[in-house]
C-alpha cells in the first residue's frame, strides 16, 4: 500500500474512533460523494439527547508535513475542495478534518495491554460561507489549533446541526 493510501486510512481510522466514542455513526462514502468532496457521513443518534438524526458531511485530509505554527495549522487545499466546502446554506453542513500523523508510518500508533494511541492530532473547520478566491490550484486555509476534533467537539458540532445552529 502506498503513503497516501495509508494516511487516507489512517484518517478515516481516527475519525472512526473520534465518532464512536461521540455515540455517532461514521460510514464511508460511495464514488459519487466521494466526486463531490465528502470522504464521511456522520450521523448522531437520538438516544444521545439529540432531538433528531444530524447528519455531518466531512473531507478528510491526512498529512505528515510541518504545518502548525503558534496558534493554528496551514493547509493547502485544491480549489474544487475549497469550492465544494464553502458553499453556503449546504445541508447537510460540511466541514473538513486534517489529521497530522509523524512523519514515520511506524510512528503513527503505540500499542500496549492497557491503551492504544493514535498519533498525532486531528482538526476540523467550517468553510460555509468562506470567500471566493482567485486562486487556480489551491488556496492555503487557517485552522485554529483550539478546534481540535474531539468526542465533545463532535457532541457539539451534532448539537448545533440538530438544533439548527451555525457550526
Amino acid at each position: 500500500m502506498d503513503i497516501n493510501t495509508k494516511k487516507e486510512e489512517f484518517s478515516y481510522a481516527y475519525v472512526y474512533a473520534v465518532a464512536s466514542a461521540a455515540g455517532c455513526i461514521c460510514q464511508r462514502t460511495t464514488t459519487p460523494l466521494d466526486k463531490l468532496g465528502v470522504d464521511l457521513i456522520i450521523t448522531g443518534i437520538a438516544a444521545s439527547g439529540l432531538p433528531n438524526f444530524p447528519i455531518l458531511y466531512l473531507q478528510v485530509k491526512c498529512t505528515s508535513r510541518d504545518i502548525l505554527n503558534e496558534n493554528s495549522l496551514r493547509y493547502p487545499l485544491n480549489i474544487k475542495n475549497y469550492e465544494e466546502l464553502s458553499t453556503s446554506n449546504a445541508y447537510p453542513p460540511r466541514i473538513i478534518i486534517v489529521v497530522i500523523v509523524p512523519d514515520q508510518v511506524n510512528d503513527w500508533l503505540q500499542q500496549t495491554e492497557a491503551e492504544l494511541c493514535l498519533k498525532r492530532c486531528a482538526y476540523w473547520i467550517s468553510l460555509e460561507g468562506a470567500a471566493p478566491t482567485d486562486n487556480k490550484e489551491t488556496v492555503t486555509i487557517s485552522i485554529p489549533r483550539t478546534n481540535i476534533f474531539s468526542a465533545e467537539t463532535l457532541t457539539t458540532i451534532m448539537q448545533r446541526i440538530a438544533t439548527g445552529r451555525q457550526l
